[in-house]
């Protein structure tokens, strides 16, 4: 992976964001040159500025996805040979409160990178990351496969869903395998678990609701504490994606496709189990509260079958959800002391990397 993202131009909506932010980190640590595009950073504190990501990039376009006439000056000034897309509007619990601004960016901001896309000759490779929530969900307790069918009972995973068809509609239409050679264009889409890490900072998300309780000093509070989600670290499915991008690039078509980048099984764990766990190594005595108000619907069970990635792209989970919990605790503390963010991510990226036998 080092080897092949060295000089290569990459293009990255939104990385003001917390997964996007990693991202930056651990391309310019592999010698990519990254040109973002994203509004600016949607929370405060932000992993963005607290990790100084701005200063890693090529260009920093601060612009809105659902402009497609801005998105694709960008992209042609830009001149990217890989483009991974992560702008969205990602909270189920704020899709109920804005389902048009959800929708819009979502599903209409994919059209609009798909057509930049159509309009940059220099683009090799594409990868749309969605999420586990695109499939109609029906609690099995096996996980979801990519051929099973798209869906979603909130707006938040609906419009994921919906990106995923628009997806696979400007395949066949405008960049069919079977025309590869004229159009030299490469797109899959990439879906992932519940993504945890340090630096996520979003409102009504598990991690960084305990995260803020524990820097207060205050009882964690939780809405669904049954509820079992496919919980990994954010660096296992950024592994997925890199692997994915760099597939596509190498050999076009044959990875055009959806994959799934979740964790192991025996990381679907409870709410209640992930802060049981998050107290225990923060230390001080710190303990928990069930929130019994009313709260919206949530999915109480989902998880990924992640067969096809690893025999076909040799990917694979590395980090155990215990893993990822402590890392995320080290980061905190790093926070909490006024460390250097840059350098604690850089860090662990570098120990996955290692851990993974990624590095020559």
């Amino acid at each position: 992976m080092r080897q092949f993202f060295l000089g290569k131009k990459i293009f990255v909506t939104g990385h003001t964001g917390f997964k996007g932010s990693w991202l930056c980190l651990w391309l310019h640590q592999l010698g990519a040159e990254i040109n973002g595009y994203a509004l600016d950073p949607p929370t405060n504190p932000s992993l963005f500025k607290l990790a100084r990501v701005a200063e890693l990039l090529q260009a920093h376009t601060v612009a809105d996805i659902r402009d497609g006439a801005a998105l694709t000056a960008a992209m042609q000034k830009a001149q990217p040979e890989i483009v991974i897309h992560m702008a969205a509007q990602p909270l189920v619990r704020d899709s109920y409160a804005i389902p048009v601004d959800t929708y819009a960016i979502n599903v209409m901001g994919t059209v609009n990178l798909l057509e930049a896309v159509r309009n940059c000759p220099s683009v090799k490779a594409v990868v749309n990351v969605t999420t586990d929530k695109c499939y109609e969900n029906k609690e099995w307790v096996w996980g979801y496969r990519e051929n099973e069918a798209m869906g979603g009972y909130d707006p938040y995973s609906s419009s994921k869903g919906c990106s995923e068809l628009v997806t696979s509609a400007y395949r066949q239409s405008f960049f069919n395998p079977l025309h590869y050679s004229q159009h030299n264009v490469a797109i899959a889409t990439a879906r992932a678990g519940n993504v945890i890490g340090g630096g996520d900072w979003a409102n009504d998300r598990l991690i960084p609701d305990i995260v803020r309780s524990l820097l207060a000093g205050e009882p964690v509070r939780i809405r669904n504490p049954h509820a079992i989600r496919p919980w990994q670290h954010v660096l296992e499915p950024l592994s997925g994606y890199l692997t994915l991008a760099q597939y596509l690039f190498q050999s076009g078509t044959e990875y055009a496709e959806g994959w799934n980048f979740g964790p192991a099984d025996n990381d679907a764990r409870p709410v209640e189990w992930i802060v049981n766990e998050m107290c225990r190594l923060w230390g001080n005595g710190t303990r928990y509260e069930i929130d019994k108000g009313e709260h919206l619907h949530e999915a109480h069970y989902l998880k990924l079958d992640c067969s096809k990635a690893r025999m076909r792209l040799n990917w694979q989970p590395h980090w155990s959800l215990d893993e990822a919990l402590a890392n995320i605790i080290e980061w905190v503390k790093v926070y909490s002391a006024g460390g250097d963010i840059r350098s604690c991510c850089l860090e662990q990226i570098k120990s996955y990397e290692s851990y993974r036998g990624e590095l020559r």
